[in-house]
């Protein structure tokens, strides 16, 4: 039987580090025109009717995104424990930003109707900006330096023994190419809310989320390329295979914005927003092949890596039991959630409702 488990642990490690990328991946794909939405909306919303509009565009849907992270934690701290104790040593307050960003979101979205004046709801829109804002910038620069590795040192624990600390101050996290992440997360997923919303949306706000995607696009497409350069001339993967594969993920990211905003300006609305989606989830499969076996970290007088940071195999054993009952289940209902709200929006359609109602 313990042959049988160090051969599951083996194989079931990199299969759980696999799963942990795609959960991100489908967070940041499904979350990230959530965050550009919300971020947008003191800029493209410029009546409370377009702002309106831009909230029931993501209204049934972004609680159910923010699943995605919820479970991608969950799954790092149940098969990867070692990995997420080392993250919480040295990054305790930009994960706390992150909580609190996302606690001011959801109580902006679920605050801003409940009172009809203008001012509430502008207070409430500056807040779901806001919100949005803290975690797209600080995962930005938090990804940023799980790429570039941050360095790890032993520390001793109550009882003997040592354990992985982060060593790298907080100050130390603002790198150029940490800094260039943080800001490409924000400009991609707004470009990517601006084209969820003209996907989304007829009249005025569609024509105005349209133009918005176009020179986001552009923007996003820029700093993608420039992203990419510095990863592989400042923090190239240690094998040859894993450089190119980064070279040319990086770039094809890059590339994919730039046709989207292309498609944008055509008018494919959604081959655009699918463009954009596959663009984050390139450039998220870019960042998870540098961060293979070290997870993100430059271990320095102690040994680190996955297969150390990794659970038992029994527990990895059931997780993967586990994962291929509900993971499917919980596809079909998004999937399901998604195609049910799918109908564009616009001015006069919510006022007819509203006067049907």
């Amino acid at each position: 039987m313990f042959p049988l488990l160090e051969v599951a642990h083996s194989a079931l490690t990199p299969v759980w580090f696999i799963l942990i990328a795609v959960l991100w991946i489908g967070f940041f794909f499904l979350e990230g025109f959530d965050f550009g939405v919300a971020m947008l909306l003191p800029f493209l919303g410029k009546e409370d009717e377009d702002r309106d509009i831009m909230v029931r565009a993501i209204g049934p849907t972004w609680d159910g995104n923010e699943v995605w992270l919820l479970t991608a934690g969950g799954a790092t701290f149940a098969a990867f424990p070692g990995w997420y104790a080392t993250m919480f040593s040295g990054l305790y307050l930009p994960l706390l930003l992150v909580l609190l960003g996302l606690i001011v979101r959801g109580v902006s979205f679920e605050y801003r109707s409940k009172h009809p004046s203008s001012s509430w709801r502008n207070t409430f829109d500056w807040m779901a900006a806001i919100g949005s804002f803290l975690p797209s910038l600080v995962l930005g620069v938090g990804f940023a330096n799980f790429v570039r590795g941050l360095a790890v040192g032993p520390h001793d624990v109550p009882g003997g023994g040592t354990a992985p600390l982060v060593t790298t101050s907080f100050w130390g996290l603002f790198t150029p190419f940490a800094l260039v992440g943080g800001v490409l997360f924000v400009i991609l997923f707004c470009a990517h809310g601006a084209g969820f919303i003209a996907l989304k949306t007829r009249g005025p706000i569609h024509e105005r989320a349209s133009r918005k995607a176009v020179r986001l696009g552009w923007i996003a497409a820029v700093l993608m390329a420039a992203w990419a350069i510095m990863l592989n001339t400042m923090y190239a993967p240690e094998t040859s295979v894993r450089h190119t594969l980064t070279w040319i993920l990086g770039l094809l990211a890059a590339i994919l914005v730039a046709v989207a905003a292309t498609s944008q300006k055509k008018g494919s609305d959604g081959l655009a927003f699918v463009l954009n989606g596959l663009a984050i989830a390139v450039m998220m499969v870019t960042m998870f092949i540098k961060m293979w076996i070290n997870i993100g970290f430059v271990p320095e007088g102690i040994e680190f890596d996955m297969w150390i940071a990794s659970s038992s195999p029994m527990t990895l054993k059931i997780m993967t039991i586990a994962a291929c009952v509900f993971v499917p289940i919980v596809l079909a209902y998004q999937a399901w959630s998604y195609w049910v709200f799918s109908k564009r929006l616009s001015r006069e359609a919510i006022s007819d409702n509203a006067v049907a109602a």
